[in-house]
């Protein structure tokens, strides 16, 4: 099965560094085969016989053991990331992809936090949530927006990372099965 490890907030300037070839390293110290890893941010596909939170755990455990930096991981199966991009209300529709963007959650948050939140406030910014996963669109750029992954971990009382779509889109065709 292939899976998917989405770190949060890694090599963002000087901060969080993790190259990806210790990232590749590292996973494949753990036992996981067909080791890839997509751009700078932190996207890392692989296949095993965990779950990809059970993976994601153990990332993350041993990403704070070698490197002693606390790093978020979540977890999404091939299969997931697959019904990600099928399940977008913006993708199919957008012809620049630029401003859609998906912020990945550790957990489903709670239906009551979610309807507390003023979508009319953050306009022309729109969300869909879906389960674990943030649909945004960023009509002016994600460089000033406003619902960023910070937002939605405040908000929700959740963790959270953010993937431009056609990064998602990219890892849905890398960690099919």
């Amino acid at each position: 099965m292939r899976n998917v490890a989405l770190l949060r907030g890694i090599n963002l300037g000087s901060k969080n560094r993790v190259s990806m070839s210790q990232l590749r390293d590292l996973v494949t110290r753990l036992g996981y085969g067909d080791v890839e890893t997509l751009v700078q941010s932190g996207n890392v596909v692989f296949s095993d016989d965990d779950s990809a939170d059970v993976a994601a755990g153990r990332i993350e455990k041993a990403l704070r053991k070698e490197t002693g930096l606390d790093i978020a991981v979540m977890g999404r199966s091939g299969a997931e990331l697959a019904a990600v991009v099928k399940r977008s209300p913006f993708g199919a529709a957008l012809e620049d992809h630029r401003f859609h963007h998906v912020v990945f959650l550790d957990r489903a948050p709670d239906a009551g936090l979610v309807e507390a939140i003023d979508r009319e406030r953050y306009l022309p910014e729109t969300f869909d949530i879906d389960g674990r996963e943030v649909y945004v669109l960023y009509p002016n750029g994600a460089g000033r927006a406003r619902l960023t992954h910070g937002f939605w971990e405040k908000r929700l009382g959740v963790m959270a990372t953010a993937r431009n779509w056609n990064t998602v889109q990219r890892l849905a065709e890398m960690s099919a099965a």
